[in-house]
């Protein structure tokens, strides 16, 4: 049973997904400020936070900055419906997914599965899973296993979507993955028209690794396309 923290300070809204995700079959806390949610976050085993932008104390985007300086628990951001400076900010720092409120439940539920199941495919890979130990091109290797890539010999940290993208596209080196493909094998979730989560992504990636030796860019974006691993 996957454990979540909700953060949100609406006590109302909170207690009535509490009570839907624990229908779901999930086990959830919740925390309705900032500094509760932090200190939650930090002393316990969840599989999942999901965090609010507008909360007292703390906001969202600063609970994530501090969290993600000691963890990097799988976190989907909620942020206000239309507002892309949220999503685009909370990606930045490192949140795994976003979603607009107010939300069905059901889409809350589908998103917390996607995350979950690429948390899981670490577990599954270290039981024996059939995928390599490890993918390695030029000066990047992937361990799958312990889910660490390395990049220069430098270790480099990533959440889970970032780590689910750079596999994918690493995969696929050499090839142009197209957006609507990455978006539905790496966020588990077709693309929709506005969806900037890959983008950013995408970006974060790029601003991790940097270039490759030669100074080409690690990875290409093929305008209207997708997106492509560059190979030396």
């Amino acid at each position: 049973m996957a454990r979540i923290l909700l953060a949100d300070d609406d006590i109302e809204l909170s207690d009535m997904l509490v009570d839907y995700l624990r229908k779901e079959g999930f086990d959830v806390d919740a925390a309705h400020d900032g500094d509760a949610a932090l200190r939650k976050a930090l002393a316990n085993p969840y599989d999942l936070l999901i965090l609010d932008v507008m909360m007292p104390n703390r906001s969202g985007f600063d609970v994530l900055r501090e969290l993600r300086v000691r963890s990097l628990l799988p976190v989907l951001m909620l942020t206000a419906r239309g507002d892309d400076i949220d999503s685009i900010v909370g990606l930045e720092l490192g949140a795994d997914d976003y979603l607009a409120k107010p939300s069905s439940p059901r889409v809350l539920v589908a998103r917390i599965r996607a995350i979950l199941r690429r948390v899981e495919t670490k577990g599954e890979l270290q039981n024996g899973g059939e995928r390599p130990d490890q993918i390695a091109l030029d000066d990047l290797v992937m361990h799958m296993g312990s889910r660490m890539v390395v990049c220069g010999n430098n270790p480099v940290s990533m959440t889970s979507t970032e780590f689910s993208v750079l596999d994918i596209l690493l995969r696929e080196a050499g090839n142009v993955v197209s957006k609507a493909n990455l978006s539905e094998r790496a966020l588990g979730r077709k693309l929709s028209r506005y969806d900037r989560s890959l983008d950013m992504h995408v970006s974060n990636l790029r601003k991790k690794l940097g270039t490759l030796s030669d100074g080409r860019e690690r990875i290409k974006t093929v305008r209207g396309v997708g997106y492509i691993y560059s190979r030396t």
